[in-house]
């Protein structure tokens, strides 16, 4: 494996670390998928991209070069950039996701227990339960009120805070929790978050702490306890993202996976100035650790809708522009990989994993022991990324997620391959992936950045 960062010289150098502290600020600013959009549509703004929808609605029209986004629900969006070719062409396409694993709020999650306050929660993705407990913790996220009313939570991340947690057992007690397997040491039910434990001041009630939490929520916020019904909170590790090493070589933050491919593809993205020959496209989409289910999912029609509007305002509304688009286009399916670690090195191929500095990390396939539920690239597109690779002088490497039996996963590329997109997977090896907080390599983020501009330069 070639070390990316022996390449560079200290000027250039000084473009990685630049470009590392704007990703750090993204991921305090985006820790989770609505508080992402915003702040992609504002960096979008300020790019020129205009909203899809407003042009629809003022029946407009769009020509090459013309740059728009397309907001989903607020919690995944597209953006394209109008290329002088028919849509029909075909795109080049980035794709990534910008949920992360977490904690949900249940729809009626506020108890108090024995003199304690908690809120009850439900996991979201894959985790290791028992990496929750005893962190600091915050809560992000939006109340909607009967009126229809929004109110926004995000509290735990300012100086100051107040912030949250999971209680665990103190080891002297703890005997028989250390005997359990590490998937039953904590329990999905035991997730709940220790929110307060100061009884209302003249409250004789059993619920004196419930009650008194109540009261702050509604002086401070303005929200009952039914508008929970209506809440989407989500719980996050508190705090920043944060230089890792005495040379301040990796990142350690929540939410990599997979906001560290959103913002590369994202900022490669917002780098094309010229008027490309193929339509380019950047989809950065929500429930891809649930299966990428749901309205905001890349499961729904939402992307292909956007390309028939698309295509009716630049006059190629037949039906078949868009199945056409589609077979045309080609993909970097934008998401992390495990990253070699040395001290579990029992369940990684060696020859075949990807290493922190090794640059943009490429996966032929995912998927799990026999490939399954894999998309598995062709060589030809292979080949084809590759010269797009050497010919720009970005490093990068082939790998796979484990050794062959050991597990697997999976990512959106599957979902656009049914399209007949060409599609591959590819992005940044993560250290400790999925656990609240994550270790990546500066110069793979930098790395990351400039493959996905020389492939959407290659339209």
């Amino acid at each position: 494996m070639k070390n990316a960062w022996k390449k560079y010289d200290k000027d250039k150098l000084n473009d990685v670390y630049a470009l590392c502290e704007d990703y750090k600020y993204f991921l305090d600013t985006c820790k989770t998928e609505r508080e992402a959009v915003t702040e992609i549509i504002k960096r979008a703004k300020e790019k020129g991209f205009m909203d899809l929808d407003e042009i629809i609605k003022n029946n407009g029209s769009l020509k090459g070069g013309d740059k728009i986004y397309i907001n989903n629900n607020g919690k995944s969006i597209a953006l394209f950039i109008i290329g002088n070719n028919k849509i029909s062409d075909g795109m080049n396409i980035l794709g990534a996701h910008i949920d992360s694993p977490r904690l949900d709020l249940k729809a009626n999650p506020l108890y108090e227990e024995d003199g304690y306050s908690y809120l009850d929660t439900h996991y979201y993705g894959g985790i290791k339960k028992y990496q929750w407990v005893t962190l600091p913790l915050a809560l992000h996220g939006v109340v909607i009120k009967k009126d229809l009313s929004k109110v926004e939570i995000k509290i735990g991340e300012d100086e100051g805070d107040e912030v949250f947690c999971i209680t665990d057992l103190l080891p002297h007690l703890a005997q028989k929790q250390m005997d359990k397997k590490a998937s039953s040491l904590i329990e999905g039910e035991g997730l709940d978050i220790l929110i307060g434990s100061i009884p209302l001041a003249d409250d004789s009630k059993d619920e004196a702490v419930k009650n008194n939490i109540l009261k702050i929520l509604k002086d401070k916020y303005d929200i009952e306890e039914e508008d929970f019904l209506s809440a989407e909170i989500e719980i996050v590790p508190a705090g920043r993202a944060r230089d890792l090493g005495f040379d301040r070589s990796m990142i350690m933050a929540y939410g990599q996976d997979d906001r560290i491919c959103a913002y590369t593809s994202l900022q490669a993205f917002f780098e094309i100035d010229e008027i490309p020959n193929k339509t380019l496209s950047c989809i950065l989409v929500d429930k891809e650790e649930i299966g990428s289910v749901g309205a905001t999912g890349m499961e729904s029609h939402f992307f292909d809708n956007a390309i028939a509007e698309i295509a009716n305002l630049l006059g190629e509304g037949e039906a078949l522009a868009v199945r056409r688009c589609l077979k045309n286009s080609k993909m970097l399916s934008s998401d992390v990989n495990a990253g070699y670690d040395p001290l579990y090195k029992e369940v990684m191929d060696k020859r075949n994993s990807s290493f922190l500095g090794g640059g943009l990390a490429f996966c032929k396939y995912t998927g799990s022991r026999g490939k399954s539920g894999s998309n598995d690239a062709d060589a030809e597109y292979v080949g084809e990324i590759r010269r797009i690779m050497d010919e720009n002088n970005v490093s990068f490497q082939i790998s796979e997620l484990g050794k062959v039996d050991i597990g697997g996963g999976g990512t959106i590329a599957y979902i656009l391959a049914n399209y007949n997109v060409k599609v591959i997977d590819c992005g940044v090896g993560i250290l400790s992936m999925h656990a609240p907080w994550e270790v990546s390599s500066k110069i793979d983020v930098y790395e990351a950045y400039r493959g996905y501009i020389a492939f959407l330069r290659n339209a």
